[in-house]
């Protein structure tokens, strides 16, 4: 039997319940209804941007540490003498 508490949490919205809270939507923000659907949209704009500009700072960063990871290595293989070229000859 289920109580009160997973009632509530077994609840879904149906198309009719839908349509009766989009007019009820429509109702209460009525006119305001465009401003907010713009604010949402730059909104998510900006959002999609913060993404963007952290994805490619994440991948600035992994050149960085890769270029510095090959510069320790050479500067290791020169050190010991290790060079590619001594190897060949």
């Amino acid at each position: 039997m289920l109580d009160s508490t997973q009632y509530v949490l077994a609840w879904m919205p149906g198309q009719w319940e839908w349509v009766v809270i989009l007019v009820v939507a429509l109702l209460i923000f009525g006119r305001r209804l465009p401003e907010i659907a713009r604010s949402v949209g730059k909104s998510l704009t900006e959002f999609k941007k913060g993404i963007n500009e952290a994805k490619e700072s994440s991948d600035d960063l992994v050149d960085d540490v890769r270029k510095v990871k090959n510069d320790v290595v050479k500067d290791a293989k020169d050190a010991s003498g290790l060079n590619d070229s001594d190897l060949k000859s």
